[in-house]
């Protein structure tokens, strides 16, 4: 039950990011176009959702934040995902001095206060290395391998000890003593094995990478106006609560339901 509600949640975030370019078709709007004269205007048949404080449709921005912030969720959490279960996998693997090292490699990283570290790099001047600012793919990717140099401590851990529990069952040996390669028992008996923990992180870790992309945008180190997420349009409603206060619960309901629908889709996964 949780698992379809979860994945229902995301399936509609994921449809209506889809349906954005189609949306602004329909509705006759530039979700990225100024328009002064319609500042704060409250929900109407011409803005289904009303306009923000350029008078940018709101609905047609929250279409187009999905897209953004599911994006960076989504990659960040399945590039940690990735990295961490190849480090957790050679640690458990080969033991010894490459064990210890990586692991306290991860306890360093998970000694230091992530949000403030997070706010130094994303603050970084990335342009040399040909991520410059202001460009949604650019400002996306660099998101992107910001928090995967984070997200990966956890899953590592994770896949490291799941992976030292597989390799000592009596088939693991079995397998090994028949002949089977290190690369063989490796992949067919050990991640195989791994798989459900590692999806449950995972899908925690989309949830995390959100949350983490919506606070850097929000405050102005994340996705650059004029592209639209989350974050940055709730960093743009932050003085409007009362006097337009639609311009911040849409964003903060999506940012809501897509970590609802994550955390729901874990505990399915768990359970």
């Amino acid at each position: 039950m949780r698992l379809a509600l979860g994945l229902t949640l995301l399936g509609l975030l994921a449809l209506a990011a889809l349906l954005a370019p189609l949306a602004e078709g329909w509705l006759g709007h530039d979700p990225f176009t100024p328009d002064l004269f319609k500042r704060h205007a409250p929900a109407s048949a011409e803005h289904l959702l009303g306009t923000d404080d350029l008078g940018r449709d709101l609905l047609l921005r929250l279409l187009h934040g999905a897209r953004v912030s599911l994006a960076v969720g989504v990659a960040t959490a399945l590039a940690a995902a990735l990295l961490g279960t190849v480090i957790g996998l050679l640690a458990a693997w080969r033991g010894g001095v490459l064990d210890a090292a990586l692991m306290r490699l991860a306890d360093g990283m998970l000694a230091l206060p992530a949000l403030p570290v997070l706010v130094v790099l994303a603050a970084a001047d990335t342009g040399r290395i040909g991520l410059p600012r202001g460009e949604p793919l650019s400002d996306i990717l660099r998101i992107v391998a910001i928090l995967t140099v984070f997200g990966w401590v956890g899953v590592a851990r994770l896949a490291r000890a799941a992976a030292l529990s597989v390799l000592a069952r009596d088939y693991v040996r079995a397998a090994r003593a028949l002949g089977a390669s290190e690369a063989r028992v490796l992949l067919r008996h050990v991640v195989p094995n791994i798989a459900g923990p590692i999806a449950v992180a995972t899908a925690l870790a989309v949830a995390g990478a959100i949350l983490a992309e919506s606070a850097l945008s929000f405050l102005g180190l994340g996705i650059a106006p004029p592209a639209a997420s989350w974050g940055n349009m709730l960093a743009n409603a932050q003085d409007l609560v009362f006097s337009a206060p639609w311009a911040a619960v849409w964003p903060g309901l999506a940012i809501l339901m897509a970590v609802a629908g994550c955390t729901l889709v874990a505990d399915g996964l768990r359970r």
